[in-house]
């Protein structure tokens, strides 16, 4: 249910105040507020106002802004006061059922596996084995486990099969044909953009408009679009506001400056007590050992070992995944995912609830598709901790969406059912072909979504895809790029006759 403009007004603000009230930011400008008592520009008559003056011109406001810009981002508008709290994860409650399946089911195939290799899910270290790893920390991929007894928890063609058998119980499946003419995979009555809405909201891809990347426009001699651009983008970085940076990159970002924008939008700013989280999540890794680390391990060798542009950053990835996957404040964003963090009960304490952890720390079974975003981000980011920060930022606020199961509009449902709209609305012949002869596209298009075209992508267009994301904070785009080489490659594709050919 909706709520009345005002009162969701209040209750947004009530919460950004709650969030804020423990962050290191309140405790920043309590303490500049502090200071600026000693200044003598500061008079007791006008304090209130002097104060404020004050941290608006050293920029203290600004920073503000951008946290309460970032709340805004990433939290969902609050619901109505007597809708109950699963709502706020997800409003359908056949979503919430099949997620919850699902879940079950990855924990299934995890606690199997590790009955089979009588591993336990975590133990701790001997002290040798702490010594070896702090000294290889930087170079873990030279280590060759035999890791042929650990497999994938789950692939995406397995999450495939589970989106296409959600049903909307509601929902009457007879014979009205309103609803059976969508021919895909997806069978879910969700309510996806059509191509004028989309327009709407990605105004800024319109052909008028330049975009970096795409300089090929007969108008404009492309180096003047790219200078006028990169001192815009200057001046943003300058300004030092989320919301410019944000509106900014739907346009592409320079290169040279992308990861400063980046950074912006998503408020990490690397102060000394997040390179303090990061150093402790690191000694949390060295000292205990999960079963999740061979997954991890393994995942990172079948990937990026084989990836001509990856594994340079082989020993990144280990470090980033293995910090995140003991990282408890990735458990936050739980209150807004249809998902729920799995659970896991101390040995012999089984269904006991206060001998219950969350398992792995993070709530996060990982599979390989936290390896690829991951990889692109490398690129940018030198610095681990800093390269951590934003990786963990990109997941809470983007990534989840497409490995759970959910209405959300950037949820993988929801994506699915827009690809395979458009391709079905204005491609009708291609969409009917590809069916009849057994390779329906969701079926190609599928990993390329689930990885946000990671691994498929050359970098550079990678990252001004990802650009794109940041700029609108939706992950729509990805199903309509999906569609959009469906419908570049569509006069060969009417040439195939099977699934192999097509893809």
């Amino acid at each position: 249910a909706m709520l009345d403009p005002d009162s969701g007004l209040s209750l947004t603000i009530a919460r950004i105040v709650q969030r804020l009230q423990g962050s290191s930011l309140h405790s920043q400008l309590e303490r500049q507020a502090r200071v600026s008592l000693h200044k003598p520009e500061i008079k007791l008559e006008s304090l209130k106002e002097d104060i404020k003056d004050f941290l608006k011109t050293s920029g203290w406001e600004k920073k503000l802004q951008n946290a309460v810009y970032s709340e805004l981002n990433v939290f969902p508008s609050p619901c109505h006061p007597a809708a109950p709290p699963e709502h706020m994860k997800e409003p359908l409650a056949y979503m919430r059922k099949a997620q919850g399946s699902w879940e079950k089911r990855i924990l299934k195939s995890l606690n199997s596996m590790c009955t089979e290799l009588s591993i336990p899910l975590a133990q701790k270290r001997p002290v040798n084995e702490q010594k070896e790893l702090l000294n290889k920390w930087n170079e873990m991929g030279t280590d060759e486990p035999d890791l042929s007894l650990f497999r994938p928890v789950y692939a995406p063609k397995d999450f495939l099969e589970v989106l296409m058998n959600l049903r909307n119980p509601n929902y009457d499946n007879g014979e009205q044909p309103s609803f059976r003419t969508h021919l895909g995979l997806i069978q879910v009555p969700l309510k996806v953009k059509d191509i004028p809405e989309l327009k709407e909201d990605f105004s800024e891809l319109g052909l008028t408009t330049g975009q970096l990347g795409i300089d090929d426009s007969a108008q404009v001699p492309p180096e003047f679009f790219e200078n006028e651009h990169v001192r815009v983008g200057q001046k943003v970085l300058a300004e030092q506001d989320s919301a410019a940076a944000q509106q900014y990159v739907r346009q592409g970002c320079p290169t040279a400056l992308r990861a400063d924008l980046w950074a912006l939008i998503l408020n990490i700013s690397n102060q000394p007590e997040d390179i303090l989280y990061y150093e402790q999540l690191k000694s949390n890794v060295i000292q205990h050992d999960l079963l999740v680390d061979s997954l991890i391990y393994k995942d990172v060798k079948l990937t990026a070992s084989n990836d001509d542009y990856y594994f340079v950053f082989e020993d990144y990835l280990y470090q980033v995944l293995l910090c995140f996957s003991r990282d408890t404040s990735v458990l936050e964003h739980f209150t807004y995912s249809s998902a729920t963090p799995p659970k896991s009960y101390i040995r012999g304490k089984l269904g006991i609830e206060e001998y219950a952890v969350f398992y792995p720390p993070n709530g996060k079974i990982n599979y390989n598709s936290f390896i690829l975003p991951v990889a692109p981000l490398c690129f940018l980011y030198h610095e681990p901790p800093k390269l951590y920060q934003i990786f963990r930022e990109m997941y809470v606020r983007f990534f989840f969406r497409l490995h759970s199961i959910s209405s959300h509009p950037s949820g993988i449902v929801s994506l699915c059912l827009l690809f395979e709209t458009l391709l079905q609305t204005h491609l009708p012949q291609l969409f009917y072909h590809l069916r009849e002869i057994g390779a329906q596209p969701l079926r190609i298009s599928f990993k390329w979504m689930v990885r946000a075209f990671s691994g498929y992508l050359a970098t550079d267009q990678l990252l001004l895809l990802w650009d794109r994301i940041l700029g609108y904070n939706s992950l729509e785009i990805l199903a309509v790029l999906a569609a959009a080489v469906f419908a570049f490659r569509a006069v060969n594709l009417m040439e195939v006759t099977s699934l192999a050919a097509a893809e």
